[in-house]
């Protein structure tokens, strides 16, 4: 999926395009995560469409890129875009959280392709990533493990037993984002458990951290280019709009995890489509 040089009126287009399966997902199963999976549309389609070295066709290809979503609730934009680049059907889209899909409200590695973990409890894709990136390291390879984490999430202890993990093995093959939004289900972060100062916090725990707007491709792709020359593990605070593209959804808490109405889907379709 890498190219030389990125298209950014193309990964325009498709993150638009991925925002609107996004809303059709979670309209017909009437439940999942809208707004984090519609905020963080443009890191996904930026890593899967440019950045990331994969192959649809050999999904276990050795020499892969790894992205683990350890927001393991937005799984939607991960679906959206894993079916749209043929991974598997699209039409398994339309099955999203029915009983016995694959392609259940956090991601199941051992039966959704292109999964690299099972994540949900919060914490748990980071701390897996860091061990998966200890194994590469120890076996001479050179793939990257992409990782992204919600800003709520990282209030977790675990993510910081992980980072004090990355620092002590030097694993400059991790390159992590936080979708820094703000919001998590039960209101602004800063209110539930401050994270402000957050460059600082992980700038002593040894990593190498930038912060950058989440919406700009320009932006994305020349940070993580940085990122995989560097001698630490990466994290990337990706400032994002939760509920991106959908005007009533925009910075609103409530979209969290809330489904539409048929009113509310028509009007949200109608805005990306215009």
């Amino acid at each position: 999926m890498k190219s030389s040089s990125p298209d950014f009126q193309f990964l325009s287009k498709k993150a638009k395009e991925i925002r609107g399966e996004i809303l059709k997902m979670v309209h017909r199963a009437n439940s999942g995560h809208l707004g984090g999976s519609l905020g963080s549309a443009d890191l996904l389609v930026a890593l899967y469409y440019h950045i990331m070295q994969h192959n649809p066709d050999n999904p276990g290809w050795d020499k892969r890129d790894r992205f683990i979503l350890s927001k393991g609730h937005c799984t939607p934009v991960i679906y959206a875009i894993l079916a749209d680049i043929g991974y598997f059907p699209k039409e398994d889209l339309l099955t999203f959280r029915r009983p016995g899909s694959h392609l259940q409200g956090h991601p199941y590695q051992p039966k959704t392709p292109g999964i690299e973990a099972s994540t949900g409890t919060l914490g748990l894709g980071i701390s897996t990533a860091m061990g998966m990136a200890l194994a590469a390291k120890l076996k001479g390879e050179s793939h990257h493990y992409y990782v992204l984490c919600g800003d709520g999430e990282i209030q977790e202890g675990q993510v910081w037993e992980a980072a004090m993990f990355a620092n002590k093995y030097e694993l400059n093959n991790v390159v992590a984002f936080v979708d820094r939004n703000y919001l998590q289900t039960d209101g602004h972060s800063e209110d539930i458990m401050p994270l402000d100062p957050l460059a600082p916090k992980w700038e002593s725990f040894g990593w190498q951290v930038h912060t950058i707007d989440g919406h700009n491709y320009s932006q994305i792709i020349e940070t993580v280019q940085m990122a995989k020359r560097s001698s630490k593990p990466t994290m990337i605070i990706a400032n994002t709009i939760k509920g991106k593209g959908v005007s009533f959804m925009e910075n609103q808490v409530e979209w969290h995890g809330k489904p539409t109405s048929q009113d509310e889907f028509d009007l949200a379709i109608s805005q990306l489509n215009n």
